[in-house]
């Protein structure tokens, strides 16, 4: 599995935004991955060794539209913490 099939993309939020100023940076990340695979995978797309990563399993809600009942897509995120110094740049459309 490559690293960009690990990291799927950023999260922008409010709550991700505010984060960022901590030094995190929020991912979506697949199901199958764990601390260390995210790890690896941010030092091969951005060349920065994380500090720390926490992984949050996103469970999906209930929505409903009138009379129809369904359901949000569950998730996977990451929460990178990177090195003093250190950024990535999630509105760079190169990355």
């Amino acid at each position: 599995m490559s690293a960009r099939d690990i990291i799927i993309r950023p999260v922008v939020t409010e709550k991700t935004m505010k984060l960022s100023e901590e030094n995190k940076v929020t991912f979506e990340v697949s199901k199958n991955a764990n601390k260390i695979s995210v790890a690896q995978a941010i030092n091969e797309i951005y060349g920065i060794k994380p500090e720390k990563i926490n992984i949050v399993n996103v469970h999906p809600k209930k929505k409903r539209m009138g009379r129809f009942v369904g359901k949000t897509n569950a998730v996977k995120k990451a929460i990178v913490t990177l090195p003093e110094g250190q950024t990535i740049d999630i509105f760079d459309s190169e990355n």
